[in-house]
């Protein structure tokens, strides 16, 4: 009983915060899941298989399932992401996207990227 009414509160915390968390997040967005590194395939943290033609990212605290907006700061494109892995985990880095959806914003490296969100995750991190 005490582990599930803390367990609940904990996920009330984090979908509360999740706002603030997004709203505001400003930096660098990388691509991951390639041909030929060693994530695409792979499992990701959500357990789901890191698909490079799926539209989804990586991110170090929103839950999995969140909806994210991710809007090329230079020009101008967006697209929404939904978050299935954590990462990425290099200072300045605020998301790690898919092939696709790099492709989508017109980017195969990095770019600088706002972050807005879009819906509530339904899983919390379980890091």
């Amino acid at each position: 009983m005490i582990g599930r009414t803390i367990s609940g509160l904990l996920f009330g915390f984090a979908v509360a915060t999740m706002p603030a968390q997004a709203s505001n997040m400003n930096g660098i967005a990388s691509v991951y899941g390639t041909k030929g590194d060693r994530y695409a395939g792979a499992k990701t943290a959500s357990g789901e298989r890191m698909n490079p033609g799926a539209m989804t990212a990586a991110h170090r605290s929103l839950p999995f399932g969140t909806m994210v907006r991710v809007t090329h700061k230079r020009n101008g494109r967006s697209v929404v992401v939904r978050i299935n892995d954590r990462g990425p985990f290099i200072r300045g880095r605020v998301i790690d996207l898919s092939p696709r959806a790099a492709s989508a914003l017109g980017f195969s490296g990095l770019a600088p990227v706002s972050l807005s969100l879009v819906g509530k995750g339904d899983r919390v991190a379980s890091n």
